[in-house]
């Protein structure tokens, strides 16, 4: 039960991040393209790769496997955002935007 409550409080953590980022991105060069998602899932990435290395078997931190949960599945599980990612896209096609659309997909 541990287990899932960590992970619940991470994903809460990282999803008012996303939101809180997104917003901030948004604010500075406008909602034309969505640079904030992008963002947050090359940042979220980064993250999660390199809590995983520094976390591995082989890795320089030594965290307990409910940390890794609450950090990997919660926080940048929260934090990053495919249905984000696809709702864009599809706003993007809808509104005939098809080279912002191509790029969101590149």
């Amino acid at each position: 039960m541990q287990a899932y409550l960590g992970i619940a409080i991470g994903s809460a953590l990282g999803g008012v991040a996303r939101y809180w980022l997104s917003g901030f991105v948004a604010n500075r060069v406008g909602e034309t393209f969505p640079w904030g998602t992008i963002l947050v899932n090359v940042t979220g990435c980064f993250v999660i790769g390199l809590f995983a290395t520094l976390t591995g078997a082989e890795g320089r931190l030594l965290v307990s496997g409910t940390v890794r949960q609450f950090v990997m599945i919660g926080i940048c599980g929260g934090y990053t955002t495919f249905s984000s990612f696809s709702l864009q896209t599809l706003n993007l096609m809808r509104d005939r935007e098809w080279l912002f659309a191509g790029a969101n997909i590149a």
